[in-house]
């Protein structure tokens, strides 16, 4: 089929969910996408943050590979060798203290065990989000979601035991805490609400009063995680630790795969049967997670999010200073957003036909997640097209 049957054929059939570009990518290589015509694409998106350590890197293909051949599915009722390869890894790169984890498929399905854990540990019923917040689609996560855009048709079958309060402004929290709240759920860095980073001592501030009150500190680590702001932890900038982590997203290198990583008491408080996941732990993604996160570690990709995510957010800055179309810059890392002054619909399309896959974070945001191993002249590559573009923004609005 060419490229226009290919569309057709997805625009007959699949859900219409999502928001959809004209164009057809059929091959991936570090931080390149090729379409169907054999056009090359500099990828800032990386699959909403999945292909952390690139398209098709080498040790992931193979590890993919070499478990295809031996065990693709092993239910949870059994024991598996790659599956607990994978738990010692977790414990050798997660946060001290949190040694209890929970394996599926999604980050919206690592949310859903942490809210349930949260609920059944402390017997307690409400939860604590954040404007702006995301934390995913299923019913469960969907609570924990800020949005309403993506709550309100669905308002009266998600949970009606949660509360928003404005992000990093404690006294907020500490406000709407009663005796029965369950647990607080943030995102270091807020994602979809616009990468907004948590200020100075809020997160610490929010470790403190949750201990205080006996409530369950979540941190949603499902786009910041695996060394996307220069950290294997987003929460690790502050030096506070929660109670539960979720993770996915970048963890298989493309593979479907998350994790609920707990304290050990709030895990077990789960008994057998009470929460589960068919393919959960399967061998085949436990083993691209376990290759995932030997090149994050082998390559140093936290180090080179920081030192890459610098010099490209200061690019940025130097537009936004010289261009009042733009607003501002904002992000840690290779986690950077840039906020305009305009609708950015356009500005997504007109990169694509220049060779640029980029992101959005609201309307007028443009979210960056590229691969950790993207080079440097690729990034200066992005900014170019992004400086002509809206530098054609500036005299359009100017006239």
């Amino acid at each position: 089929m060419n490229e226009d049957q290919l569309m057709a054929v997805e625009d007959a059939h699949l859900a219409r969910v999502y928001q959809k570009f004209p164009i057809v990518f059929v091959k991936g290589k570090g931080a390149v996408l090729y379409d169907i015509n054999g056009k090359e694409y500099i990828d800032c998106m990386s699959g909403y943050g999945v292909s952390l350590v690139g398209h098709c890197h080498s040790k992931v293909v193979r590890a993919i590979r070499e478990q295809s051949e031996k065990l693709i599915t092993c239910h949870g009722s059994h024991y598996n060798d790659k599956r607990a390869e994978l738990l010692e890894k977790l414990m050798q790169i997660s946060p001290k203290g949190l040694n209890k984890v929970f394996l599926c498929n999604s980050g919206a399905e690592s949310v859903e065990c942490a809210l349930k854990a949260a609920v059944k540990y402390t017997g307690k019923t409400e939860i604590i989000g954040m404007v702006r917040g995301f934390h995913g689609k299923t019913l469960g996560a969907l609570s924990a979601t800020w949005n309403p855009k993506y709550r309100k048709a669905f308002q009266q079958m998600i949970c009606q035991n949660m509360k928003f309060v404005p992000f990093g402004k404690i006294k907020k929290v500490e406000e709407a805490l009663t005796k029965e709240t369950a647990a607080v759920i943030v995102e270091p860095v807020q994602g979809e609400g616009g990468v907004h980073v948590a200020p100075d001592g809020y997160l610490q501030a929010l470790r403190d009063l949750c201990t205080d009150k006996n409530v369950v500190l979540i941190f949603d680590e499902v786009q910041t995680g695996f060394g996307r702001t220069g950290h294997m932890w987003a929460s690790q900038h502050w030096n506070v630790t929660p109670d539960i982590m979720c993770v996915a997203k970048a963890m298989g290198g493309g593979v479907p795969i998350g994790a609920t990583i707990a304290k050990e008491d709030i895990m077990n408080s789960l008994k057998v049967g009470e929460h589960s996941s068919t393919f959960g732990g399967n061998p085949l993604a436990c083993a691209a997670a376990c290759a995932t996160i030997d090149v994050i570690v082998e390559e140093n990709l936290p180090e080179r999010a920081r030192v890459l995510g610098k010099r490209f957010k200061d690019v940025l800055e130097k537009m936004t200073e010289d261009m009042r179309v733009l607003r501002d810059v904002r992000g840690l890392g290779l986690m950077i957003g840039l906020e305009s002054r305009i609708f950015i619909g356009n500005v997504l399309t007109r990169a694509l036909k220049k060779g640029l896959v980029l992101l959005y974070a609201g309307k007028n945001v443009i979210r960056f997640l590229p691969p950790l191993v993207i080079k440097e002249k690729q990034l200066e590559k992005a900014a170019e097209i992004l400086h002509e573009i809206f530098s054609e923004e500036e005299k359009r609005i100017s006239q």
